[in-house]
């Protein structure tokens, strides 16, 4: 029985630490989304329209330092830009797999990996919850089966279901809103990734256009 009422404290600790994990994931990946964004859409125009003149002026260092300058350096648009504009001697296919494998494996994975937590603790808590009743239960049979030798206390009864129902009922308080958080995360990472490919064709046909402009 104290082994018992032992997993039963555990259990709530366990939920308490994971909802606090959850809530400092979904924060940090909040805030890692929006260092990969621009503030709006017509900020991340203007932004590439700026590169775009100065690739029309073949001023590309310019351009690699515009995208390195502190309010450009961490955002996805621009760190692609940069690479491209590095890269604009290669031809016109394997530039744009080169730009593209780097936004998958710099942006998007690392964005990924973050994400695949949330959904590890919308998994996590309500098995968490489970526990805790399976625990609550037995607790409460156990001590209906000892209860000719010691009698049966209605309050330690009660105490253990509902310890049952609190821990599946905290499990799932912690995984629905988590739901919620990871569609809506999800949700921004897509407009993230549209964004950016819409922005990047724009500035690697424009780059492209230049090069095979002066080499002509």
């Amino acid at each position: 029985m104290p082994i018992l009422d032992f997993a039963g404290l555990a259990i709530y600790v366990a939920l308490g630490l994971t909802a606090l994990v959850g809530l400092f994931i979904t924060v940090l990946l909040v805030r890692r989304v929006a260092q990969k964004r621009f503030r709006s859409a017509k900020a991340a125009d203007e932004f590439v329209d700026e590169c775009l003149a100065l690739v029309e002026r073949r001023d590309y260092a310019a351009v690699t330092e515009l995208c390195d300058s502190p309010p450009y350096w961490s955002k996805a648009t621009p760190q692609l830009i940069q690479t491209a504009t590095e890269n604009r001697h290669l031809l016109p296919g394997r530039l744009r797999r080169t730009v593209a494998e780097r936004f998958e494996r710099h942006v998007l994975a690392d964005l990924e990996y973050r994400s695949s937590w949330v959904a590890t603790i919308v998994k996590t808590a309500p098995m968490l919850g489970l526990l805790g009743t399976v625990v609550g239960m037995i607790s409460a049979f156990a001590k209906i089966a000892a209860s000719d030798q010691t009698g049966t206390d209605p309050s330690l009864l009660a105490n253990d279901i509902a310890v049952a129902l609190n821990t599946t009922a905290s499990g799932l308080a912690i995984a629905i809103p988590m739901v919620i958080a990871g569609n809506l995360l999800q949700n921004k990472i897509s407009k993230l990734q549209d964004g950016v490919e819409e922005r990047l064709g724009r500035y690697l046909d424009g780059l492209i256009e230049a090069e095979s402009g002066a080499a002509g």
